[in-house]
């Protein structure tokens, strides 16, 4: 309950202002500099390499590989997590969230991200209700 409360805390600082479309750390890097393909590809997180940065809606994309890359450079929306990279959950509940990108979901041939397992026991209890709200909710929490 305490988890879940700091959450709820911490998502509704959020969602106060419009943030930035896609959620990325403070050197611009996105997804916690996980590679978004490899979820994907590897059916597993994989964590992107600098050398391999591509910019795309503002923030800076890492990935393992220059196959990776190129994948992305050539269809981004096909592979970027949904909702900008913030939590699926809090997305759902008209606020954003951070996240952890060892905590992933693909449905539907897309990636959804949350904040932590116990968030995304609670997103999965009624996943498609959560992401058909989620999409309600996600034009008016970004810029």
């Amino acid at each position: 309950m305490k988890q879940f409360l700091l959450f709820t805390l911490a998502a509704a600082s959020f969602a106060a202002s419009p943030v930035e479309p896609v959620n990325h750390d403070r050197s611009g890097i996105a997804i916690k500099g996980y590679d978004p393909v490899a979820y994907f590809k590897q059916s597993m997180p994989v964590k992107g390499k600098a050398e391999l940065a591509f910019e795309w809606m503002g923030a800076k994309w890492l990935f393992v590989n220059n196959e990776d890359r190129n994948q992305f450079v050539s269809a981004p929306e096909k592979f970027a997590p949904q909702y900008g990279g913030y939590c699926a959950w809090a997305v759902s509940k008209g606020s954003t969230a951070s996240i952890d990108p060892e905590v992933w979901k693909i449905i539907e041939g897309k990636l959804y991200l949350n904040y932590s397992k116990d968030i995304q026991h609670k997103w999965e209890k009624d996943v498609g209700q959560r992401i058909a709200e989620a999409n309600r909710n996600w034009p008016g929490l970004h810029k």
